[in-house]
């Protein structure tokens, strides 16, 4: 029986991190990853696989890292945890016997199994698998009427991509706007406009009530009884905590079917840590669960297991989910990061908001310039920001890991108006209209405004 010190089942993102940060923080330790298949997708590429890469090879995540960091790698499936005797049983390679076991077994799609036809071929949930997802690669060369279900990033990505083959495409949410989770009502019209400008047929606050066909899709018929011609339908309906193995073994999970875990990525069994989709995530601010998973998420999550597998080192670390978002749709990057004003306000939050628009270069005719419009939510009370939500070019993946460190550290309005800027004429905005500091002073002009209303001089 193999015997280890760490082993680390599941060999995505969340599992390769937490290996290798634990062989920095605890060196000659002897550490094993277990996972199922030979290769393993980078998650967050896989729409990308369809319209730009246009192979699954390409978007395969690397084992150098786990090779030059001295991690065994086994691929095989893991059977059952055994918490009494502290092994693992896997399909081909007998037991593992374990000082410390991280869970990191991702998620599974969301598979509407119960609305009539869904059996039918040629509807694809998006499973992370190299032969399975050139299997739809194969499908597309030979469709032309695609439909995505499902208006969330992975179907926004899915939907982008396909019309860049040159297919007719609908998208197709049930809610009243795509990414309104993400987003306030002003952005959502924008992604929603600039899909439709690109010819992708958007169809918000649309139920699907049946799949036709004989042996393949056909077509989808809707609640409102309208039918839409269709050859192939992806299903981007969201993802669910692949927690089977867990569970099993009598670990505790959430009514969301997550596992449970303290601010140290730990289980109810000490022994046993959880990092990624599978784990539960609570919101940053009110501590609720929410259902976000996300590649970053992941990652944070398996820095502090692996830091804290033997010893707690990285205290109190994980305070919860800012659920941080970033896009591309047709050139323009859409990001965001915290509560939105909406959620902010069931939440019961009294806040203030600053908004700014403004070019990423200066001049703003200079080549390659666009336009960034940022929007940045603060509690009126204390100043302190929310939420962010910001689109444009390039820069506003960076721009919303700024505002991420901000809401994680409590920064206020004042000090973001305030903050210093290195600014270039040619990698970013002026530094008399950056829109950090330009939004934040606007919330801050709104919130004075309400103030001197009732001054006296």
């Amino acid at each position: 029986m193999k015997t280890t010190d760490l082993l680390v089942i599941g060999g995505s993102a969340g599992g390769i991190l937490c290996a290798t940060m634990a062989r920095k923080a605890y060196g000659d330790i002897d550490i094993t990853v277990l996972r199922e298949t030979e290769t393993v997708m980078v998650p967050c590429g896989i729409p990308y696989i369809y319209g730009t890469l246009h192979s699954t090879k390409k978007n395969v995540i690397p084992d150098e890292g786990l090779i030059n960091a001295d991690i065994h790698l086994i691929i095989d499936s893991a059977l059952e945890v055994d918490r009494a005797n502290k092994t693992v049983t896997t399909k081909k390679n007998g037991k593992i016997a374990y000082k410390k076991l991280v869970v990191a077994t991702g998620s599974l799609p969301v598979i509407p199994t119960f609305i009539p036809g869904y059996g039918l071929d040629n509807i694809f949930p998006v499973i992370k698998d190299e032969i399975y997802l050139n299997k739809i690669l194969e499908k597309l060369n030979s469709t032309q009427n695609i439909a995505v279900i499902g208006g969330g990033f992975i179907g926004v990505e899915f939907a982008e991509q396909i019309k860049m083959l040159g297919k007719n495409v609908t998208l197709i949410e049930m809610a009243n706007a795509c990414l309104w989770q993400a987003f306030d009502k002003e952005f959502t019209d924008d992604i929603e406009n600039l899909l439709g400008e690109k010819g992708i047929q958007v169809m918000t606050g649309t139920k699907v009530k049946r799949f036709l066909g004989e042996t393949s899709v056909e077509g989808i018929e809707f609640e409102d009884g309208r039918i839409a011609p269709v050859e192939l339908v992806i299903l981007g309906l969201g993802a669910k905590p692949n927690s089977t193995l867990a569970k099993n073994c009598g670990l505790d999970v959430n009514a969301k079917g997550a596992i449970q875990v303290d601010q140290y990525m730990r289980t109810d069994d000490h022994d046993i840590f959880a990092v990624g989709d599978c784990a539960e995530k609570k919101c940053f601010f009110t501590g609720k669960d929410v259902p976000v998973l996300l590649a970053s998420t992941a990652a944070m999550e398996a820095k502090i297991a692996g830091c804290n597998i033997f010893q707690l080192r990285l205290i109190r670390a994980n305070k919860g989910t800012i659920s941080t978002f970033s896009t591309k749709i047709f050139g323009k990057t859409y990001a965001a990061a915290g509560l939105t004003e909406a959620s902010a306000k069931r939440e019961g939050f009294t806040i203030m908001t600053g908004e700014f628009k403004t070019m990423d270069r200066h001049p703003g005719s200079l080549p390659d310039a666009q336009e960034v419009n940022i929007k940045l939510i603060f509690s009126r009370c204390s100043g302190i920001i929310l939420g962010a939500q910001v689109s444009g070019g390039n820069s506003v993946a960076e721009i919303i890991n700024i505002l991420s460190l901000a809401i994680q550290k409590d920064i206020t309005a004042t000090e973001l108006n305030t903050f210093q800027t290195a600014t270039h004429p040619m990698v970013s905005s002026s530094p008399i209209a950056y829109p950090i500091n330009s939004a934040a002073m606007n919330a801050i002009a709104s919130s004075c405004a309400h103030l001197n209303e009732n001054m006296v001089i």
